[in-house]
């Protein structure tokens, strides 16, 4: 999910692979901006702001129906593969896998463009959709998804009646309602809420009650006084 945190460790284990291997493949998703680094806090997956979401659509959009317009007719093997992949769609909605199914209907736009023979456009729109379906992961609804998947059933419908006017019009009005969509305005959820709460001061608002055990860190020799009057700065909680 948008804003979780890839620890080198884990993905090491997990890949049963160096960490210098893990940080390779993070730096390159790092440049393609797909994840990104603190020095004090590790890697991240991005959360893309309402401008940066706006920009790929936008960005999207152009290059696709671009595409489009310029594309021949499509072979009965290139329509299969297409077929195929809405059909994996389908499923995706069927089992609610929220995940997957963002993938997929992300994927059918680099697989359309790859099947339209732009092996550049669709290196770069991978990079595009990969952001996009980050916000989609956040804010988009089942039924959105369900709607996006028709619509792309409509597209490809449109290209195998060779009607390219009408797949490029489809294409731009659903590009345009799938962002329209979206809940790009809402606040994204706070990675760090679980352990804020937990790392809070004993006193401050909202703190759990049951902390009887949390000290300060490293206090010095002269913070003698009880937890309940100790200066809520000298918790890490209120760094937080």
């Amino acid at each position: 999910m948008p804003g979780a945190r890839l620890g080198e460790q884990a993905l090491s284990m997990l890949f049963d692979c160096s960490r210098t291997l893990v940080r390779e493949a993070l730096m390159q998703l790092a440049a393609r901006g797909i994840v990104q680094v603190s020095s004090r806090r590790g890697w991240f997956v991005v959360q893309p702001s309402k401008t940066e979401a706006r920009e790929a659509f936008e960005a999207r959009r152009v290059i696709e129906t671009g595409l489009i317009r310029s594309a021949g007719a499509m072979d009965k093997t290139t329509l299969k593969r297409l077929k195929q992949h809405i059909q994996q769609e389908k499923t995706a909605l069927k089992q609610d896998d929220v995940g997957r199914r963002s993938f997929l209907l992300g994927d059918f736009h680099v697989c359309l463009a790859e099947c339209l023979g732009n092996q550049l456009l669709a290196d770069t729109l991978r990079d595009f959709t990969a952001r996009t379906t980050l916000i989609a992961m956040l804010y988009q609804s089942s039924h959105d998804a369900v709607k996006s998947c028709q619509e792309h059933i409509e597209i490809v419908q449109a290209l195998e009646r060779g009607d390219k006017e009408t797949a490029e019009r489809l294409m731009a009005e659903h590009i345009g309602q799938v962002q329209s969509a979206l809940q790009i305005n809402a606040a994204p959820a706070d990675p760090l809420a679980e352990l804020r709460l937990a790392l809070a001061p004993m006193n401050a608002p909202g703190a759990a009650t049951k902390k009887t055990t949390l000290r300060p860190a490293r206090c010095s020799p002269s913070s003698t006084s009880s937890s309940s009057s100790t200066s809520p700065s000298t918790y890490l909680g209120a760094l937080l």
